[in-house]
């Protein structure tokens, strides 16, 4: 079918096109009129959140969270906030009410689940475009009640916010709580493991006297190092005993015997070469040779004697030194390896004191954001009785209508002609007959001006096709 025949088919059937209109137009005008008029009150409502974690304090602006308006919007429409508010204005508690619901239910299920499915029934949320205000929006007949019904899902809303807000808090305060019992006792264990390991060492400070101690560890090296000096000198000595020895050169007395010696032996070879053996004077120039050299070999002996005696003495001295010392780096050791374990122990100590310290500090920041009644959502606008009616709306119900009219009229002419189909233009005899149309006769009556004369004919030559 093509355009102009559609419109050929429009200009025949017209006045069924017109009355279906017509019709449509009328019905939902009375309609409109007929039906009782519904108010709707709105409340605006502004949310400014801010997420945080009740366990780890984690702090996170709303804007990084994309689901959280859709997640205010199904709370504020959910079957939770519908029965507070319910309960809020007492709706359950009416006789009317109570009597509608047993009409409607038949007495099954409760009273407080049919109003809730009701009013959320009635119940229009709509988020603001690029801004954090939700509007709530209540239809009914009473504008009185669709505004007290409004503003109670508003205030509700804000109280199950603050619920889910702080209801985390306080489970989050009892987790706290226990976890504060087990860090103190581990605290109070690792203070009492440091406490006693300090009495049973007799440790005060354990610092100072290491301290103290590795200095006597490094006198008795030092002291160590100087005896044995002393030890390898005196053995040196004590290997060149004799006339070669220095302390037998170093000593006055021996010097002085040695030179008494040598003038008595002088002496006492020119005595010998004058005067024969039995001489006194021999005789006494002998006597005092042989007691200076005795005296002189007294002498080295007790010189060689006074250098084994020191040798041994420095050798004791060097042994007891070295045991000192050895003895010393023990207690060294001992202590730093009590050092270490008290360090061990008091970082236990540490790492016990600031877990639970930490733990304290998120304990009083749980409690004071548990006890906390403050809400996130603030109402900006609430809602107010409205004035004039939110619907029905007879003029855009009449236009659409008459839209729908208008196609129902479409499609009631289109049927009509399929079942009482005509001829309306050449191309319908073409597509009928299956055969070229010659020419096309333009009828136009006229009034007969005598008898026997024909009616004028024009003829219009189409050609062959």
């Amino acid at each position: 079918m093509s355009f102009s025949q559609f419109l050929l088919i429009l200009r025949a059937r017209r006045w069924i096109l017109i009355a279906t209109v017509l019709l449509t137009v009328s019905v939902t005008l009375v309609v409109s009129l007929l039906l009782p008029k519904t108010y709707k009150a709105t409340a605006s409502l502004l949310l400014n959140y801010k997420g945080m974690d009740p366990v780890t304090g984690l702090t996170m602006p709303g804007q990084l969270l994309p689901g959280y308006m859709a997640t205010q919007i199904d709370i504020i429409s959910s079957k939770n906030v519908a029965l507070r508010v319910v309960d809020r204005l007492r709706l359950a508690e009416s006789p009317s009410v109570v009597a509608q619901f047993q009409e409607a239910t038949g007495g099954k299920g409760t009273v407080r689940d049919w109003l809730a499915e009701l009013l959320l029934a009635k119940l229009d949320v709509n988020p603001s475009r690029e801004s954090s205000v939700v509007e709530v929006g209540f239809k009914g007949s009473d504008p009185e009640f669709v505004a007290a019904v409004a503003n109670a899902f508003a205030d509700e809303y804000q109280l199950v916010n603050t619920q889910l807000k702080v209801e985390p808090m306080k489970k989050a305060s009892s987790y706290f709580n226990d976890q504060i019992k087990l860090l103190r006792d581990n605290l109070e264990t690792a203070q009492s493991r440091l406490s006693k390991y300090q009495q049973e060492h007799g440790i005060v400070s354990v610092d100072n006297r290491v301290d103290v101690e590795s200095n006597r560890l490094n006198d008795l090296s030092a002291q160590l190092v100087m005896a044995q000096g002393q030890l390898a000198e005196a053995a040196s000595r004590q290997r060149l005993a004799g006339n070669e020895s220095p302390d037998v050169a170093n000593s006055p007395l021996i010097q002085s015997l040695k030179i008494n010696l040598g003038q008595a032996e002088s002496k006492f070879a020119e005595l010998s070469a004058r005067l024969s053996p039995n001489h006194p004077q021999y005789q006494a120039a002998k006597s005092e040779v042989d007691k200076l050299r005795s005296a002189l070999n007294e002498q080295l002996r007790v010189t060689s004697n006074s250098v084994g005696a020191n040798a041994a003495i420095l050798q004791q001295r060097e042994a007891t030194i070295r045991a000192a010392l050895e003895a010393q780096k023990a207690k060294v050791l001992e202590l730093n390896r009590t050092r270490d374990e008290m360090n061990v122990l008091n970082k236990d100590v540490e790492s016990a004191q600031r877990a639970f310290d930490a733990a304290s500090q998120r304990l009083s920041q749980t409690n004071i954001e548990g006890q906390s009644n403050q809400s996130e959502i603030a109402v900006l606008n609430p809602a107010v009785a409205p004035i004039k009616p939110a619907g029905p709306k007879i003029l855009l119900n009449t236009v659409l209508a008459g839209m729908l009219g208008t196609m129902l009229g479409l499609g009631f002419s289109i049927l009509a002609e399929m079942l009482n189909r005509r001829v309306r233009s050449e191309s319908d005899i073409a597509d009928a007959l299956q055969i070229p149309v010659l020419g096309a006769i333009d009828w136009k009556a006229t009034p007969p001006r005598r008898a026997g004369f024909m009616n004028s004919l024009t003829m219009r030559r189409l050609g062959a096709s």
